[in-house]
């Protein structure tokens, strides 16, 4: 029922593969020899011996002949002579290169890649640049890679670029990452010879507005100006009756841009993240909120009421959008036969932490936590809950779940800091641990191999296939709960050339935030391409973020365009089935998602991105319940629009009170950067007590 990882993993094999000929032994690593880049840190140091070289295989002559003149070189003056001499060397471009559409993505300097394929079947390769030595790295690569077939170009090994000879002063960060980016564009340019690349729908969003390529895009597009009239409505009840809404990130494109008009009119409205939506109505109950509308599943709208509670404000009504059910896959797994033996097995653990996502029940946090002591984890926090868990417990046992592909891709972040971070990189994300305390902890830090979230689980296979050979130039964003294959993207392209994250939806909101920000502190235009590997629910707020930060910069050469990799394609759900082979089933009666490209949809490999359940929160289920509130007829008929009331009795608490308490653990956490006291001393002592 679950599943530990050891310091092995084919991400890690793979990953180590494609980084061993430009890198000594672990064990012989220098912090001298890295370069520190964003999140997990790798080595990008440059080799100088011909001993380190020779494992390197040159794509070509005169690859070769380049790192021969740049090894014999004494110093990074000399070096650096060298690049401005390859620089003006260099054959003129052909006049047209330098367009937006051969800018390569990642680098700080302007840089324009172009390839044309000669009769022969072999590419010849074009670049410019603004930078002198980063003209210099491209005509290196250019004519490193011109003469070349495609296949030979899709073969050609980033070590043989960070072997060159170059050494830290001349290749750094920043130019490591560009020349690494500049080798994606020149592969991505090789895929699109050998056949048509995969062209998945997208959004450029610009100062003037937004354009859509592609009938799903086009459809997120059209929410994104809603209806005066609508946002008229909606403004005057919530004003009237006291009303507040808290709404997830994953709403309909629709409702969102619907919420985001309306909150400019009246300020009690927030889309955010689930634990962030409980805050956000406590604060508008202590502002005078009387009612409080929850768009979200289930699971939210019970923390949110238990929240309010626990801040003494039980008298504000809490009201979902539906009287039906709005489930969660995902917090379904967790009270599953399944999950319940897991707890048991973790209880009868000394020294056990039970670390229960966020997007579970409250019976689900009360229940665990009468098992084993428990505390909740966002996908923002769930790194830093685990490291502090060792920190403080040197000897504990942590048991992550339900989610299995965030606990799957926890084990390849940990097994990563273990076998290939250096100590100040690890000390980076918590002060306390090193590589070898990270080597230690694995076997004992174990997650649920039965958990998934039915949108997440659809980014993998094939979708992710495409996504490589079409977009690996393209930053690529994850969300933490996706399957191993898009978090593996994100990873490699965060890790490699700085042009990934992996994280929560607000996460990836910042990460896009960063990349704009630094395009808007240089001078000239541009177009920065992101993958979102995540529900498209946040496109509105991605919109609107991205939209302001062009507004206050009075930028209108700099735009931003969000792919989505799903496609047109749909896929009955009589063509899928669960894990056990009965037919998948969707609310409302559903019988059709959007699916990946290839027509995969809803299936073990597939790539949908839209939440069947969160459609249930439509704005004529908001205005309903909105226009029952305040009389007593309407109110009676919206009992079943409340939370789920439970009964029970857990350890003499109410089932409520039993569920906060491992959410109150999280928060002590959050404020005092430590696991509560209490926490500990139950870690420690309640196994000896039963």
């Amino acid at each position: 029922m679950n599943a530990t990882f050891s310091t092995r993993s084919t991400f890690l094999d793979n990953y180590a593969l494609r980084r061993s000929v430009s890198q000594p032994p672990v064990a012989s690593r220098t912090p001298a020899r890295c370069n520190r880049q964003r999140g997990l840190l790798v080595r990008a140091a440059a080799v100088e011996t011909s001993q380190n070289t020779a494992a390197v295989q040159f794509p070509s002559p005169t690859m070769a002949a380049a790192a021969t003149k740049l090894q014999a070189a004494s110093d990074a003056a000399s070096r650096s002579r060298i690049l401005l001499e390859f620089a003006q060397a260099a054959p003129a471009p052909p006049a047209s290169l330098r367009c937006d559409a051969n800018r390569v993505m990642g680098c700080t300097a302007q840089v324009w890649l172009s390839a044309k394929l000669g009769a022969d079947g072999r590419v010849t390769f074009y670049t410019d640049s603004d930078a002198a030595l980063t003209k210099g790295l491209g005509a290196i690569l250019a004519s490193g890679l011109s003469a070349l077939t495609p296949e030979e170009v899709l073969a050609v090994d980033p070590g043989c670029l960070l072997a060159l000879g170059l050494g830290d002063a001349v290749l750094t960060r920043s130019r490591t990452n560009g020349f690494l980016n500049m080798l994606e564009a020149a592969k991505k340019l090789s895929r699109g010879f050998m056949g048509e690349l995969p062209q998945f729908p997208s959004l450029v969003i610009s100062r003037a507005g937004t354009s859509a390529s592609g009938a799903f895009a086009e459809a997120q597009n059209a929410f994104l100006r809603p209806n005066p009239a609508t946002i008229d409505a909606l403004t005057t009840v919530l004003e009237q009756k006291k009303i507040g809404v808290v709404a997830h990130f994953y709403m309909d494109p629709e409702v969102q841009g619907v919420l985001s008009s309306a909150a400019e009119r009246w300020p009690h409205v927030k889309i955010s993240d689930s634990l962030v939506m409980a805050d956000g109505a406590v604060k508008m109950a202590e502002a005078g909120c009387t009612t409080i509308m929850v768009l979200g599943v289930d699971f939210m709208s019970e923390n949110v009421r238990a929240i309010l509670d626990e801040a003494g404000y039980s008298h504000v009504n809490v009201y979902r959008m539906s009287a039906d059910a709005i489930g969660c896959s995902l917090a379904e797994a967790a009270e599953s036969p399944a999950y319940e033996s897991y707890l048991s097995q973790a209880g009868e653990t000394p020294n056990s932490l039970h670390v229960v996502y966020i997007n579970t029940s409250l019976k689900t946090k009360a229940l665990a936590n009468e098992v084993v002591p428990t505390i909740t984890c966002t996908s923002s926090n769930v790194v830093q809950t685990v490291l502090q868990a060792f920190a403080q417990v040197p000897h504990a046992n942590v048991w992550y779940g339900p989610d299995t592909y965030m606990g799957r891709n926890l084990a390849q972040l940990f097994t990563s800091l273990a076998t290939t971070a250096t100590p100040d990189e690890v000390q980076a994300l918590h002060p306390d641990h090193t590589p070898g305390t990270i080597a230690a902890l694995l076997p004992r830090l174990r997650y649920f191999d039965q958990g998934t979230c039915i949108v997440h689980h659809l980014f993998g296979g094939e979708v992710c296939k495409l996504v490589r050979e079409g977009y690996s130039d393209a930053y690529i964003a994850a969300h933490f709960e996706v399957p191993g294959e898009m978090f593996t993207l994100a990873m490699e392209a965060r890790s490699t050339r700085s042009m990934g994250v992996v994280g929560s939806t607000q996460n990836i909101l910042d990460f896009i935030s960063a990349r704009l920000s630094e395009a808007l502190d240089r001078p000239f235009p541009d177009q920065l391409k992101f993958v979102l590997g995540t529900e498209v629910g946040m496109i509105t707020s991605i919109v609107r973020k991205v939209q302001s930060m062009l507004e206050e910069a009075k930028r209108d050469d700099v735009a931003v365009e969000i792919v989505f990799p799903v496609s047109l394609d749909a896929i009955t759900t009589d063509k899928q089935t669960t894990a056990d082979g009965k037919p998948v089933t969707l609310p409302g009666g559903m019988s059709v998602v959007p699916g990946p490209a290839s027509g995969e949809g809803c299936s073990l490999e597939g790539g949908c991105a839209s939440c069947p359940y969160m459609k249930m929160n439509s704005l004529d289920a908001l205005m309903y319940v909105c226009d029952k509130v305040g009389n007593g007829a309407g109110e009676a008929m919206l009992e079943a629009f409340k939370p789920r009331p439970y009964e029970e009795l857990v350890g003499g608490k109410t089932m409520a009170q039993a569920g906060c308490i491992p959410i109150l653990h999280m928060r002590g956490f959050q404020t005092g950067k430590r696991l509560p006291d209490a926490l500990i001393e139950d870690i420690t002592t309640r196994h000896g007590k039963i």
